[in-house]
Formats: C-alpha cells, sequence, structure tokens
C-alpha cells in the first residue's frame, strides 16, 4: 500500500522538486521509502509502504531495458500465477513485487489483457518511453483513489487531492456547485472534487495520455444476470469463493490482522481468515458498544481481542485532522470510530482486513425492501408486487398522492420504478436516523452562489438509464455500488487506513465476490426473512447462529448525545459564527439549527453535523492552509515510533 502522483508538463523546468513537493504531502500513505522518475515530459512520485518483498519492491519499477516505469497504489491478489505466466513469456523479473506484474503485463497483452486478468484494488501510472505515452487505471470498484486535472495540455494525477495543492502554479479554487450535493448526501457524489477542475478518475476505467490529450476506456462493470443454483448451492458457492478470497488476501510478508464488530460482515471475514490479532472500539456510551460482543467471539477462536474507547473530548479535538486527510468534506460519523480503530490496529499489524462492500454486493439495507416492520403490510405488499409493472407503477402513483398513514413509505418504494424515489442511504426508512438536507431545504440556507437545482436522485439519473430493465433492488444495489460506496465509504477506507499507514484490505469487494453476487436471484438476497440472506446463511456454516443474525448496525457514532453536551454545542457554535461562514452559508439561519437542535430533540443532528464538517474542512483548506500543513503533514505517533523502533522497513 502506498501513495503515488504524478504529471505530464514539458514546460515546467524543475520537475524533481516539483515530484517532490507532492510526494511530501503524502508522506503518510508511505513512510517506509520513496521514489521518483522524471525526464523532460513527466515525472513519477511514489511512497511506500512495505508489504510484499520488504527489500526488493522499491517504486518507481522499470522494465529490462528501462524504457518503461510504472508507481502502483494497492495489492495484486493474484500476482504469483501471473507472474509464472510472464516468466514463461520470456519476462526479466528483478524483484518479487506484484508490481513488476503489472509492468510486464502491460507489454504482454496491453491494457485491456492485463486488467481482465487481475485480482486486486489498485491505481497504478506508466510511462512509455518508447511512445511517449502516460497510461494509467483505477481498480474495480473504485476502492484506491485516483485524481486527475487535465487542463491545457498538462495532466496531473495522485493518490490524493492534497498532493494537487503542492504542484506549482496549480489554482486552488473552491468548486461551488459540490456544496449542496454534499449536503444532501454527507459526502460529495460529482464527478469533480471539491477542487475545481480535479476530477476522480472512474472506477473500472483506464486512461492513454499522449501529445497533452486523455482518452479514457472502461473494461469493467457490474452485470446482473442471474444463475440457475439452487438456494443450497448459493450458500455453498458463497462459502467457498469467499474463502478462497480470504486465503489469497491474507498474502503478506507482514502480520496481517482483522477488524470486528459484532456484525456479520466482520465477523464471517475474521472466521474464514483466523487472525492471530483482531481489532474493536467503542464508545463509552453503551448503547453504542460494539467490543463486548466482538469479544465474545475472539474468546471463541482463540484470537488475541484489541478493544479501545473513543473518548468524545478526544474525537472532537481530533476530529479536524480527520478531514484532512479525507481530501474532501465527509460528514459519515463513523469515520471518527474508524480513526481510533486503525491507530490501534497499527501499533500492531500492517494490514487488516474490513468488511465493505457485503452490504452493496449481497442487498443489506433496509431501503431495498424491508422498510416496515409490519407483517401485515408486508404481506399485502408482496401480493401487489404480483401486478403487472404498469399497473404497480400506476397504483404507486395513487399512493404517492394520498394522505399519510401507517405503511404509505413502503408501499410505494416497492411498487414505484427505483428511479423515481430512489435517494440511498440519505435516508433510511422506519429507523432513528433523521435524513439530511433536502434539495429546498439546503438551498435555503445557502448563499445564492451555491444554490442549484440537483437532486439526489436527480444526479443518479445517469447510472439508472444503465440499469433499467433489471429488478428494482439490483438497480438500487448498482446505484449504492457507484455513489455510495464509491464517493464515501471507499474513500473514508482508504484514507483514513492510510493516514495511520496501515493497509485495509476488502474480500467482499473483490471481482469474483462481486461477480458471483451480482448472480444470486434476488429473492435469496433480500425477502420476508431478512436483508442480506443469502450471506447471513451461508456465514452459518462457520459462525453461530445467533451472529448470522444480527442485525445491521453500521458504525454507530453518538453524535446526538454529542450536540447536546454543552462544551460540544458551545465548540460548534463557536465556528457556525466564524465570519468567513456567511460567505457561504445564511449564518442566522444555521445556528438556529443548531440552536434549537441543542434544546430541542437532536433530530436535526445530520444537517448540523453536515455543516460542521463542511467548515471544519473549508477551514483547514481555505482559511488556514499553511497552518493546517504545519499541523497535520506528518506521519501519526505510532508510525513514527516503529520507523524509530527499527520494526518498519
Amino acid at each position: 500500500m502506498c501513495g503515488i502522483c504524478a504529471f505530464f508538463d514539458p514546460e515546467l523546468k524543475d520537475k524533481d522538486c516539483a515530484i517532490q513537493g507532492m510526494m511530501d504531502t503524502i508522506k503518510h500513505r508511505g513512510p517506509s521509502s520513496d521514489g521518483k522518475y522524471t525526464n523532460d515530459q513527466v515525472a513519477l512520485g511514489f511512497r511506500r509502504l512495505s508489504i510484499i518483498d520488504l527489500r526488493g519492491g522499491s517504486q518507481p519499477i522499470f522494465n529490462e531495458d528501462k524504457s518503461r516505469a510504472i508507481i502502483f497504489n494497492g495489492e495484486i491478489y493474484n500476482f504469483k500465477p501471473l507472474r509464472k505466466e510472464l516468466i514463461d513469456a520470456g519476462h526479466t523479473f528483478t524483484t518479487k513485487a506484484d508490481t513488476e506484474v503489472l509492468l510486464h503485463g502491460y507489454e504482454e497483452w496491453g491494457m485491456d489483457g492485463l486488467l481482465k486478468r487481475v485480482r486486486g484494488m489498485f491505481a497504478f501510472v506508466i510511462w512509455d518511453d518508447n511512445t511517449k505515452t502516460l497510461y494509467g487505471a483505477r481498480d474495480f470498484f473504485g476502492i484506491k483513489p485516483m485524481y486527475y486535472s487535465d487542463q491545457n495540455g498538462k495532466l496531473i494525477v495522485g493518490s490524493e487531492l492534497k498532493s494537487f495543492l503542492a504542484y506549482p502554479g496549480f489554482k486552488k479554487e473552491l468548486n461551488t456547485e459540490a456544496v449542496k450535493p454534499y449536503l444532501m448526501n454527507q459526502y460529495n457524489d460529482l464527478k469533480e472534487t471539491f477542487f475545481k477542475g480535479v476530477y476522480r478518475f472512474p472506477a473500472g476505467h483506464w486512461f492513454e495520455y499522449k501529445d497533452g490529450k486523455m482518452k479514457t476506456h472502461q473494461y469493467w462493470d457490474a452485470k446482473y444476470v442471474e444463475n440457475s443454483l439452487s438456494f443450497e448451492e448459493t450458500l455453498d458457492k458463497i462459502n467457498e469463493d469467499l474463502k478462497e478470497t480470504v486465503d489469497l488476501y491474507r498474502n503478506a510478508d507482514v502480520p496481517v490482522g482483522a477488524f470486528l464488530s459484532e456484525g456479520i460482515d466482520s465477523s464471517y471475514l475474521t472466521s474464514l481468515l483466523d487472525p492471530e490479532d483482531v481489532f474493536s472500539v467503542s464508545f463509552d456510551d453503551s448503547t453504542y458498544n460494539e467490543a463486548s460482543k466482538a469479544k465474545a467471539l475472539s474468546d471463541l477462536h482463540g484470537w488475541k481481542f484489541f478493544a479501545d474507547k473513543v473518548d468524545a473530548d478526544e474525537a472532537m479535538r481530533d476530529f479536524p485532522e480527520m478531514q484532512y486527510h479525507m481530501d474532501e468534506p465527509d460528514a459519515n460519523p463513523s469515520i471518527i470510530p474508524l480513526w481510533y480503530l486503525c491507530k490501534l490496529a497499527r501499533k500492531h499489524v500492517t494490514v487488516a482486513l474490513s468488511g465493505e462492500g457485503a452490504d452493496e454486493l449481497f442487498a443489506g439495507y433496509v431501503n431495498y425492501g424491508m422498510h416496515t416492520h409490519n407483517d401485515v403490510i408486508k404481506v399485502f405488499t408482496a401480493g401487489l408486487k404480483k401486478l403487472p409493472k404498469k399497473s404497480r407503477v400506476r397504483l404507486a402513483h395513487k399512493i404517492k398522492k394520498m394522505p399519510n398513514f401507517p405503511g404509505k413509505v413502503h408501499m410505494y418504494t416497492n411498487l414505484a420504478e427505483p428511479s423515481e424515489f430512489y435517494v440511498g442511504q440519505s435516508v433510511i426508512y422506519d429507523m432513528d436516523y433523521p435524513t439530511i438536507f433536502t434539495s429546498k431545504d439546503a438551498n435555503n440556507i445557502l448563499r445564492d452562489k451555491y444554490k442549484n437545482d440537483l437532486t439526489v436522485n436527480g444526479i443518479y439519473q445517469e447510472d439508472f438509464k444503465k440499469v433499467k430493465n433489471i429488478d428494482e433492488v439490483k438497480q438500487m444495489q448498482y446505484i449504492d455500488l457507484h455513489h455510495f460506496m464509491l464517493n464515501d465509504i471507499e474513500q473514508k477506507a482508504d484514507k483514513i487506513s492510510m493516514a495511520h499507514s496501515l493497509e485495509l484490505r476488502v474480500p467482499y469487494l473483490d471481482k469474483k465476490i462481486a461477480e458471483l453476487a451480482n448472480s444470486i436471484p434476488t429473492k435469496y438476497l433480500v425477502n420476508r426473512h431478512d436483508t442480506k440472506y443469502a450471506l447471513r446463511k451461508a456465514s452459518e456454516k462457520v459462525l453461530p447462529e445467533e451472529w448470522a443474525q444480527r442485525p445491521k448496525l453500521g458504525f454507530p457514532t453518538p453524535i446526538k448525545q454529542w450536540l447536546k453536551e454543552p462544551r460540544f454545542y458551545k465548540q460548534v457554535r463557536e465556528l457556525f459564527t466564524e465570519d468567513f461562514v456567511n460567505d457561504i452559508f445564511d449564518q442566522k439561519k444555521i445556528v438556529k439549527l443548531l440552536d434549537d437542535n441543542y434544546k430541542g430533540d437532536g433530530s436535526a443532528r445530520r444537517q448540523i453535523w453536515a455543516i460542521y464538517t463542511f467548515l471544519v474542512w473549508y477551514k483547514l483548506f481555505f482559511v488556514d492552509y499553511d497552518e493546517t500543513v504545519k499541523k497535520y503533514q506528518h506521519v501519526q505517533p505510532e508510525v513514527a515510533e516503529l520507523i524509530e523502533s527499527g520494526r518498519l522497513v
């Protein structure tokens, strides 16, 4: 696991200094070593966290005649058989690292042929001096970040946005269009980042850049064609493929542990991995304590269990540093426990397995059809769903116009087309988890410069068109995979773990697992019994039944309670009332929202947290950036201690 940065700019004179400055901003991603390559057109920069071939895997890596060079962030889990195939084809390897497989694989098979063969998470860049072309690719799901700016015949590429800010002459400008979608989602769901002119490179794509022009190519996307396996055969296949995948993902020359909560996703993976060390965190509030049940499973298996409690004062103090590492504001409260979980794990291991992706692939969200706990409404709706599609949609439109009644939302969303109503995880039905901002409410608190007509569902329409002919649940899964998972869940998993120089591996987001999950009939995934039903039943092969049936909790964080605490309310209010805030928000309205929440029932907490998170981030990057760099551009103390002691190669 590493960090990469690169640029194509024939006009820039001191490329060595420029690429070094960019590399320095991401040293937390690779504290083990660094490396760079420059010529008269390009520069490649690399920070390394040693995982495989500890002594010999430094980058950039070159081919036999030094005419091609690669920098790579990620892991190729099936690199060993590919390496043998390439050696048999006549290629000479100088390292044992998976990176070199990508370089020789590009030479042997081309970009499309290479990307069809690999399993892993990756963002890499190859300079081919023979054709004077820069190539790059991002993995199937976007687990590893890759950003780019393509302007005036110059290209900048990197793992993190902060490296762009170190590039000579880069104009740092806020993308005002992104503020409203962020408020509606809790993350930026646009293709363009919060920095004007800088974009996320799309998952499942590769690019070629030659003579100042960029061409992109898609090599993979989720496809949904149901298989013919029986339910029992499906359970066997899930267990078989997950076991094979976890065995691949344990490959490393450093210790590998696992994150363990009380939920099924991490418990299933950890049981298959059977590691020495597992890690869990909880809060002082007993309502949010996942560690006790995780320890019970650890004791059952004999794993060494490490746990920590998140201190509220410490979390609110460290929150700006978390947002600095996120690059863009992200108001998902689970960032906080993840920060301390990574910090804890990094003291003991360099690699940890985590359960991201299971909900999107195996239909774990209540929004997919389990909005109500009323059995009568469930049965009635199930009967209505047997109507012809056109009749169902007409009925849904009539229900939508009716006055509110118990089960109305459940009935409407189970009969209507998802493209008409689905707004992902910005609304979670029938749970004590209020919405964020509606389009109207977001515009109501923003200054005119930041208002627009965008809606959450409107942003989804481009992707809904790609899956309009498949069943409704899989349509929603596709949307979540390409929005919530891609732009929120994976971003925080990568950025927060790499802030602590920890490699996080996510076996559910393996190409093989995804292709299996996408072929499972929906009736096995979500039904009257439960969400994520097939995965739960498959997990019973290795988990006690009690664990397999546990409800989804996410990573709950007590922000409702925190915002009712006088000291934290005061901390948030002080930021809300700073002078710069009035340029973006109607300051009186957001302060009133905060005050009313403090005095009331706390139901505006998600809105307040979204505003607070944005203001923390904005102040870091646009008000006090010089101070931000001085304060946060370093490796974490636990990593510095490993370097000092010589335990980090």
